[in-house]
């Protein structure tokens, strides 16, 4: 998905590269989704893991990452790798679904529903439309036979999409972002009582996963495993990650001085110093991994009421986190454009949660649903939020369309930026796989 999968207009002729006669809603992963004809996302590789406290149930922190150098770890496993893509598969399917059933519901016409693009693997008809299965799984399309000579229905006809009131246009076009929202609402719900959502309960201190050999803190003694308790008597507290900040900041200001640590390692107290290596920057250095001194759990709930609760605010949560970063992106974009991702990113990212752990795929697959809805809301020509823009226009001009060709140039200039825009993140993206940078 150049991921935040995406769109195009509903009524107008665009299918995939070139304008056509036939309007089209679609998405690729290259894209989101679309309602339109050939749709782009751009999915930030900002994958973001939201836990719950269970300090009176509130919810303490949350813990985000994104991938900066697109250091994805080899793509050796077939089976993660059919699994990301089967989130993707399913994430677009179901987008596509939304505006189809939307269309079926209202009566009104659909002569295609694709998922994938380009040469057809299975098809068959049903009720006047195709369903196809095609080669490029990077996306899909619904298609309307608004524009088309050879459907056989006239111009006129008052259940082709073109025809149809602007809020029929309307439910037709935001249907596809409505079923990712909801979708990955039933996600989170169905891994809320299958699997258990990660809690983490924070405990004082620093851990310390790894000691490197040979380093100032292993030639005074630290271990890993140790959870280092204070440093120069201030004791350091349950927050996190602040707390480690907190930590690393004693120790880079104590260049070769020693610094007095209060260590717990098992059911022992101990007191140790240990003097800081000077690094080239002047500051002090130890030579150490450190973490949040948390412990991770999964939670389910007891009663059906509290499966809302947990999944309402898990939802909410991850939603935030989704926000943040897209605002992130829009405000900072020349920090964070390397942080946007293409689906070759996104589906190596999905097979590393799959590798490392399969119930992370729930996470991944809500915040992809969720990252799809948001950017195909953004008033953008290649993207559901551009269709509405056109209608919001149309209502504004009393009911008067804009010249079809003056639409057309629009949108057709915004699915030739998306594509090249996700060309680019494709071939960029290819060439950070790890076992790539081995080729070459």
């Amino acid at each position: 998905m150049i991921i935040n999968l995406s769109s195009t207009s509903p009524f107008t002729s665009i299918s995939s590269l070139t304008t056509t006669h036939k309007p089209q809603l679609s998405t690729s992963l290259f894209s989101s989704s679309s309602c339109s004809s050939f749709s782009t996302s751009i999915l930030k590789t900002h994958y973001t893991n939201h836990h719950f406290f269970v300090n009176n149930g509130r919810k303490v922190s949350s813990r985000s990452w994104v991938l900066p150098g697109f250091d994805f770890g080899s793509l050796e496993s077939a089976q993660s790798v059919v699994q990301a893509v089967s989130v993707l598969a399913a994430i677009v399917t179901v987008h596509e679904g939304g505006h189809f059933l939307a269309a079926y519901l209202q009566g009104i016409h659909v002569s295609k529903f694709a998922i994938g693009f380009g040469p057809i693997l299975a098809k068959f008809n049903s009720n006047n439309v195709e369903y196809s299965l095609r080669a490029i799984p990077l996306g899909g399309f619904v298609a309307f036979p608004d524009n088309d000579p050879e459907s056989g229905i006239a111009v006129d006809d008052v259940n082709l999409l073109k025809n149809r009131p602007i809020l029929d246009r309307v439910i037709v076009i935001s249907a596809g972002v409505i079923a990712n929202v909801i979708f990955a609402y039933v996600i989170i719900f169905v891994q809320v009582f299958s699997v258990g959502l990660p809690v983490q309960e924070v405990f004082p201190g620093v851990l310390v996963p790894e000691v490197r050999a040979s380093s100032a803190a292993a030639r005074d003694g630290l271990v890993a495993g140790d959870v280092i308790v204070s440093a120069n008597g201030y004791e350091l507290p349950k927050t996190g990650f602040s707390s480690v900040s907190q930590l690393v900041d004693i120790i880079k200001k104590s260049p070769t001085k020693r610094v007095l640590l209060k260590v717990a390692r098992g059911d022992k107290s101990l007191e140790m110093g240990v003097t800081p290596d000077e690094s080239v920057d002047g500051t002090g250095r130890i030579g150490v991994q450190l973490s949040p001194n948390v412990k991770f759990l999964k939670v389910k709930p007891t009663s059906l009421m509290e499966g809302f609760k947990y999944t309402g605010k898990e939802f909410w949560g991850l939603s935030s986190n989704v926000l943040e970063g897209l605002k992130q992106t829009f405000f900072n974009f020349s920090q964070s454009a390397g942080k946007v991702a293409g689906p070759v990113a996104i589906i190596a990212v999905g097979a590393e949660v799959a590798r490392s752990n399969s119930d992370g795929l729930y996470q991944f697959a809500a915040i992809l649903n969720l990252n799809l809805a948001v950017i195909n809301l953004l008033p953008l020509p290649a993207l559901d939020g551009g269709s509405l823009a056109f209608l919001l226009i149309e209502a504004a001009r009393g009911g008067r369309k804009l010249p079809q060709e003056i639409e057309q140039r629009i949108m057709s200039s915004g699915i030739t930026a998306v594509f090249f825009l996700g060309l680019f993140l494709i071939v960029r993206d290819t060439l950070n796989l790890d076992f790539i940078k081995e080729l070459l």
